[in-house]
């Protein structure tokens, strides 16, 4: 995580030398489901979200998660992605502590070409197992980890890739 200007911060930032570390898959098949994501970086080292989504054994979602050291957001509203996508619809998640047993989300429809899209902190909802809860939109000061989930309730492959995350 590095300082890239007083206007933002960088949370992740894709280099052919950058670590996996940290980065994790978590498939239906915590659930019985058959869905399987991988998380890689490509050849130009960006980080590529990957795999099929089945619908098989009451399954239908793949995500890749990142823990880190707590961010401080206080200076920020929004979230910048720079990623290309496949034409589908993601969410990307927060946890503002990695031990609660639900995300902030927003989901976000990709173009199939590069983009950055900017997603609003305050527009983030709580969310547990697909279902949003009755608490408050994100409100916190920090948070400790990301997610890109793929769950549009059908059989599919996808492929998300991401060359950087950061705070503005």
């Amino acid at each position: 995580m590095t300082l890239s200007s007083s206007l933002s911060y960088r949370i992740v930032d894709f280099r052919k030398s950058s670590s996996l570390i940290g980065w994790r898959i978590v498939d239906d098949v915590v659930m019985g489901g058959r869905s399987s994501g991988k998380f890689q970086l490509n050849n130009e080292g960006l980080g590529v979200f990957y795999g099929n989504v089945s619908l098989e054994n009451n399954g239908g979602f793949s995500s890749v998660r990142y823990n880190f050291k707590k961010v401080e957001v206080k200076n920020f509203t929004k979230i910048s992605i720079r990623l290309k996508g496949d034409g589908k619809k993601y969410q990307f998640r927060i946890r503002e502590n990695n031990r609660d047993f639900f995300s902030y989300v927003i989901p976000f429809q990709t173009s199939g070409n590069w983009e950055e899209i900017e997603l609003d902190l305050k527009d983030m909802y709580p969310s547990f197992r697909g279902r949003k809860l009755d608490k408050r939109n994100f409100h916190h000061d920090s948070f400790e980890e990301i997610a890109f989930l793929i769950a549009n309730k059908r059989a599919e492959s996808f492929q998300l890739i991401i060359d950087n995350i950061e705070l503005r």
